[in-house]
């Protein structure tokens, strides 16, 4: 006879709400785990997308990402002539908010050109851009389907194709269209706009730039050597891609990396602390139970199974109605949630180190009972 099962069928309905009411808990502490990767996934999505080895950005900044940087386009024919480049593509980054079926989009607008490195590595519905103006590939959470149109600007844009997990460090929803379209985007103004700069006799109103150049570099090639390089050129600067990603981590979601981890730490603190004192209070709610189990000769090692057992049962069963839970509600999240197995694993080690802790308390309890108390009222 297992006496941790046949306590827990002799009050089911109690234990079960113990159980659902831990799983909610852990819940949370899932849904902070998975916002915090969600964060940093969310931060390297742009920066691994073009699957670049070297960034070319402006001199005395950390851009694209981090700072503003503005080069010319001309610089994409540079790198690309440089010895051990393979491939290299001008790309342009900026954030703008537009109109669609009545609600306000905010979108992070990736131009880039076809052919060159800088655009979407798989297309999961629809296609790629293939006309030089006016199309756009769009990420899932926009919302946007293919064959719609959308309002950048001044023009319609027809989406052609959809893609995942391209957004920003702010959770912004990418969409990838031509270069030229895009540096028309950065430089044009509102036509009440151009009429005044014309009546001031305004030639130019913006010149036109590109926020980077990326390169992808042959087989064999040196990355370092490439980077030094270019940095010996006095108006631009160069990045490796760990650089890039490393910047970003270290820089751009630092701030909110660090409160969202302090805050996991404190949730999970305080949930090791509600488990030990719910299997602490179960063991104790149970002490004339176990003092009738030493009258009648049940051995310490029974004692301490019922109490061991129903710690790991519960902290088990709070585990997975949390799992479950989160996996169910995830894809409802305004922003990404991310859960590794490791994540998930870890988090099990965590309450199961607890339970084992807190039913540890409990046995010591339990071994202190006098098999007298069990004849008392």
């Amino acid at each position: 006879m297992n006496l941790a099962l046949k306590d827990i069928r002799h009050g089911l309905f109690r234990f079960v709400l113990t159980c659902f009411g831990l799983g909610l808990l852990m819940t949370v502490v899932l849904s902070m785990i998975g916002i915090y990767n969600g964060l940093v996934a969310d931060a390297l999505a742009v920066v691994k997308a073009p699957a670049a080895d070297v960034w070319v950005v402006e001199s005395g900044t950390k851009g694209p990402f981090a700072e503003a940087s503005n080069i010319p386009l001309t610089t994409r024919d540079a790198v690309s002539r440089m010895p051990g480049v393979a491939e290299a593509g001008a790309i342009n980054f900026q954030n703008i908010e537009a109109s669609h079926a009545g609600a306000s989009l905010r979108l992070y607008v990736i131009g880039y050109e076809p052919g060159h490195p800088g655009g979407p590595q798989s297309i999961v519905e629809g296609r790629g851009i293939g006309t030089s103006h006016f199309e756009l590939v769009a990420d899932r959470k926009t919302g946007l389907l293919t064959g719609e149109t959308i309002r950048l600007g001044r023009n319609r844009f027809t989406v052609v194709g959809l893609v995942e997990g391209a957004m920003n460090a702010g959770g912004d929803p990418a969409v990838y269209i031509t270069l030229s379209d895009a540096m028309a985007l950065q430089t044009e103004l509102d036509p009440a706009a151009q009429r005044v700069q014309a009546a001031r006799g305004a030639v130019s109103v913006k010149s036109a730039s590109v926020a980077a150049v990326i390169a992808r570099v042959a087989p064999g090639a040196d990355v370092e050597l490439l980077t030094a390089t270019v940095r010996q050129w006095k108006h631009l600067a160069a990045l490796t891609q760990a650089e890039q990603e490393e910047i970003l981590v270290s820089s751009v979601v630092d701030l909110a990396r660090r409160q969202i981890g302090l805050f996991l730490a404190i949730l999970l603190s305080v949930s090791a602390v509600v488990i030990a004192l719910i299997i602490y209070t179960m063991t104790m709610e149970k002490l004339k139970q176990i003092a009738t189990l030493k009258l009648i000769g049940a051995p310490d090692r029974t004692i301490i199974g019922l109490i061991v057992q129903q710690a790991l049962i519960l902290g088990a069963s709070g585990w997975g109605i949390g799992l479950v839970l989160i996996l169910t509600v995830k894809d409802y999240f305004p922003r990404r949630v991310v859960l590794e197995p490791f994540n998930v694993m870890m988090l099990a080690g965590i309450i199961f180190a607890v339970c084992i802790a807190a039913s540890g308390l409990g046995v010591r309890a339990a071994m202190k009972v006098d098999p007298a108390t069990a004849l008392g009222s």
